[in-house]
């Protein structure tokens, strides 16, 4: 029994010992790690898979020239990813593949209102699932009092699905997407047209178009966070890998989520 417990305090001391070093790894690292995330949020959402991870090499390959400390291969998942958060989005319906998880991740991080290019319709299924509990709203250009809708969830919080948008915005969404709030007798509020309307900050404003290859002109791009929810062949062999490996291996998925 002693022989058995100094085996378990050493197999502890080995593992505690392994991950002190890779969190001073990660801590000696986060500025580099850091920097190049923020890369990726900004500036890499319209593009593919392969692209971003083409872009990120040369990013950190750039990082190491200057003598910034990052990590060789980098994660967004891992850093800026949250596992809970993560797993909510795939219950709600975002695929699992990397590609996926990342589009989320940007949407939780990005500054301005997201614009989804989604032909196959990922993302507009897992926006309504995820914002159903927080009532959503949904609405289209097209839609003879989709402005009212805007006001009332813009005032009490809600979030706004604008689904089926093309190349061109109406013009009258530029204060909401350029986020133009003014302060007046203590209380945040933004103008809408002609009449300007209190601004709740737990109001969430998402926007997604079924163009396969659409071009946003300059003024639409700088407004919006552009992202490529296009489903790959990548990624749809992770999805199906991940759909067999549920049916086959049931036992181990739960197993998973009751981890996280």
């Amino acid at each position: 029994k002693q022989w058995y417990q100094r085996r378990v305090r050493g197999g502890e001391k080995t593992r505690w010992t392994q991950s002190a070093e890779d969190l001073t790894k990660l801590f000696d690292n986060v500025a580099g790690d850091i920097l190049v995330s923020a890369g990726l949020v900004a500036y890499l959402g319209p593009f593919t898979a392969d692209f971003r991870q083409d872009q990120l090499k040369e990013w950190v390959a750039g990082c190491q020239a200057l003598e910034i400390p990052c990590s060789a291969t980098i994660s967004l998942a891992n850093t800026l990813g949250q596992p809970v958060k993560i797993r909510s989005w795939n219950i709600a319906g975002l695929p699992v593949d990397t590609f996926s998880i990342d589009n989320g991740i940007i949407v939780d991080n990005t500054s301005r209102w997201p614009l989804c290019i989604d032909p196959q319709g990922q993302a507009n299924k897992w926006i309504k699932n995820l914002e159903k509990p927080n009532m959503l709203k949904v609405i289209k250009l097209s839609d003879p009092n989709y402005v009212r809708t805007l006001e009332n969830s813009i005032q009490f919080g809600h979030p706004v699905l604008l689904e089926n948008v093309f190349e061109e915005l109406d013009p009258i969404l530029e204060p909401v997407l350029l986020k133009t709030i003014f302060r007046q007798g203590g209380v945040d509020l933004i103008r809408l047209g002609e009449n300007s309307i209190e601004y709740s900050h737990d109001f969430k404003f998402y926007i997604t178009t079924k163009l396969r290859n659409p071009h946003y002109l300059p003024e639409v791009s700088v407004k919006v966070t552009l992202l490529n929810f296009m489903i790959t062949p990548i990624g749809l062999q992770d999805q199906l890998l991940s759909i067999v490996a549920a049916k086959e291996k049931p036992e181990l998925e739960e197993k998973k989520n009751q981890l996280i």
